[in-house]
């Protein structure tokens, strides 16, 4: 950055900053009436703007606007913001009548712990995601009563304000930096400063219209720049607390800065960055396949299942599948990775948009030079043979690219299911998210070892024959790493976002899906009625389907539904 252009920045944010702290005392005297009122018009103005929300996507990861992929762009874009708008807005609701947002929660227990439902939560989820459940775990020690007791986090006194917040937007999906605004405007009572990713930097002139009205309040400020300008933007004094979506590397430069002298300063325990943050930070996430008797229907789908999980957005996404665990004494283990290879082959190809993507492919390559290299360009490889006893590259480095490995493991039904919780659990960095794949009669016979499996798992969300990625478009649910972490081993990161009841004392998610699509799933005594999931890379209505959901989300009407449905059959 020039010397002018440093002056430049340095004056946008003083100027920035200052207008946040003149829009905290508003902020500090707005009721949750006129909160809620905000987020209702937010909503309102999201369904306005989400086809230029969605045309900006497109053209930042240079997909083809008639290709089903821009689906991905609906759902992991406004759809998602929707939602969640939808969901806080009602929480700031009940606490306005005194209620807890947990007052007619479902509460139930497993692995010692209590839960909340937090999927389905109304009929509408029941209707739109049949079959699907998601629910929040908490704590060990933290019962119902003080669950619902302290729901709500810093709006039970939305007087009380705690300052500035700093939060550094994600380039990958982009709901992600709209979401941990609200996150922090809501659950921490802090105005926020956002910083984009300057990859998504075009989507601008798109949040600051669906961001206005708080925009007009001075509870928020969107601003632009590289690395230098994120920089100055945390170190500032006026900033009190930072929250950043990326990579452990980008979050440890802002603690710890760089070179022989942020090694020292981990050492000694005296981060440079002087102020508390929070961040989500990806990982190598797992999938788990647990052996079993399945089909050659059963064998597809749940081959394009995991192709999505790597698949999605290119592969750029922080809980991409980037392992699959299977049984070398599966029987069917060898049609499963034909499968798997088949569906990965053939996805839609799609522009390598993600800055550094190649790079890492290519370092992949040689580190593994027998990898396979699959789609229209070989850009995709798929290494086999990964030995769980050696310290592999795929194991440490997340690629956040379309690199897959296959990782086999002896045994089969208990003894197997602990041998790939131990290997998710010690070999693979981060805690994000893992998925586990089993045939429903696989699950009935191991019973409570299954549920052990589960428990035993170290991750903020799990996955049973769902994608993560479940969890993260669940408003309710939570999002982030498994908890513990600290800034001199920060894995996947510190904190949870998403939480639209506001709950405390979150220890995880987990996620349930159907083994089968409908009308398979029926068929085979499974109560789901959703066929193949929108977000699949290779279903082909995708995008009429995505645009459905996402003006049902900023206008739910019954009238809405049966295109919907339409839409979803077909693809």
């Amino acid at each position: 950055m020039q010397p002018e252009q440093a002056v430049a920045a340095d004056t946008v944010i003083d100027t920035a900053l200052a207008e946040l702290a003149a829009g905290e005392q508003k902020w500090s005297r707005l009721p949750l009436a006129g909160r809620r009122a905000l987020l209702d018009r937010m909503r309102t103005l999201t369904g306005r703007h989400a086809r230029e929300w969605v045309e900006a996507a497109v053209r930042i990861k240079g997909l083809d606007p008639a290709s089903p992929l821009v689906g991905e762009e609906w759902l992991s874009g406004p759809y998602a913001f929707a939602t969640s708008l939808t969901a806080v807005s009602r929480t700031l609701e009940s606490l306005e009548r005194g209620v807890s947002p947990l007052a007619n929660a479902t509460f139930g227990t497993a692995g010692g712990r209590v839960t909340v439902r937090a999927l389905p939560a109304g009929l509408y989820d029941e209707l739109l995601l049949s079959g699907f459940r998601a629910e929040v775990w908490l704590q060990r020690g933290v019962d119902a009563v003080t669950a619902r007791a302290g729901a709500g986090l810093a709006q039970l006194d939305p007087a009380r304000t705690h300052g500035i917040g700093a939060v550094l937007g994600a380039g990958n999906i982009t709901s992600i930096a709209p979401l941990d605004t609200i996150y922090e405007l809501i659950a921490h009572n802090r105005v926020v400063a956002l910083k984009l990713n300057p990859v998504t930097d075009p989507l601008l002139p798109v949040f600051e219209k669906i961001f206005a009205p708080l925009i007009e309040l001075g509870v928020v400020r969107v601003l632009t720049g590289g690395p230098e300008v994120g920089g100055q933007l945390v170190r500032h004094e006026r900033v009190a607390h930072v929250h950043m979506t990326g990579s452990a590397v980008t979050h440890d430069a802002i603690v710890w800065g760089t070179g022989p002298e942020a090694a020292e300063r981990k050492k000694a325990g005296t981060p440079l960055l002087d102020k508390p943050i929070t961040s989500e930070l990806g990982g190598v996430s797992p999938t788990i396949v647990l052996p079993g008797e399945w089909s050659t229907a059963d064998l597809e789908f749940q081959a394009e299942h995991i192709a999505t999980q790597r698949l999605h957005n290119g592969g750029y996404n922080c809980v991409a599948t980037q392992a699959v665990i299977v049984s070398a004494d599966w029987p069917q283990k060898d049609a499963f990775l034909a499968a798997l290879t088949a569906a990965v082959d053939r996805a839609p190809n799609r522009h390598a948009y993600y800055p550094g993507s190649d790079h890492r492919v290519a370092g992949a390559r040689t580190s593994y030079p027998d990898a396979r290299r699959l789609g229209r360009g070989g850009e995709r490889l798929l290494v086999a043979g990964l030995d769980p006893d050696m310290d592999e590259a795929l194991f440490t480095s997340e690629y956040f690219a379309p690199v897959l490995g296959i990782v086999e493991l002896p045994g089969s039904g208990a003894a197997f299911a602990r041998a790939a919780v131990d290997t998710a659990n010690e070999k693979f960095t981060g805690t994000l998210g893992v998925n586990i794949v089993a045939h429903p009669d696989t699950v009935a016979a191991l019973g409570t070892e299954f549920d052990t499996m589960i428990e035993r798992l170290r991750y903020g969300t799990v996955a049973v024959n769902a994608w993560t990625a479940v969890g993260y478009l669940t408003p309710t649910a939570s999002w982030g790493a498994y908890p513990g972490h600290t800034l001199d081993d920060v894995q996947s990161g510190i904190g949870v976002v998403h939480n639209a009841w506001l709950i405390d004392g979150i220890e995880r998610t987990v996620v349930r899906g159907p083994f089968r699509p409908a009308p398979r799933s029926v068929l085979h005594g499974e109560w789901s009625l959703t066929p193949k999931p929108p977000w699949f890379v290779s279903n082909r209505t995708a995008a009429r389907t995505g645009r459905l959901l996402t003006d049902f989300a900023a206008d739910p009407r019954w009238t809405r539904l049966p295109a919907i449905f339409a839409s979803a059959l077909r693809g």
